[in-house]
């Protein structure tokens, strides 16, 4: 299955400037195996030590959430859409 995965801004300088990467995968946890394969830094950035997905990472297909999908699991169709939204955090509280 071809899949989009879509890299945030920030990320980007890890998959050589591309906004938007095709991957085979049939499964979140296949296309995560891929990236480990094909774009290591962007993996280490996805994904801790014991290879579960950080927790400051979210990643979604088509809009949802894979939390409240099926996690890892989550299976995957052609011309699907994988998001990875990263936290945002720092600044300064409002006043």
């Amino acid at each position: 299955m071809a899949v989009k995965l879509r890299i945030p801004t920030p990320l980007r300088r890890l998959t050589g400037g591309q906004a938007e990467l095709t991957i085979q995968a049939r499964t979140i946890d296949e296309l995560l195996m891929q990236l480990q394969y094909d774009y290591e830094s962007l993996a280490r950035q996805i994904l801790d030590d014991q290879g579960e997905i950080r927790s400051f990472v979210r990643l979604f297909v088509n809009d949802e959430d894979i939390e409240s999908l099926q996690g890892r699991a989550t299976p995957l169709k052609d011309g699907d859409v994988v998001s990875i939204i990263p936290s945002i955090a720092g600044g300064r509280p409002l006043q």
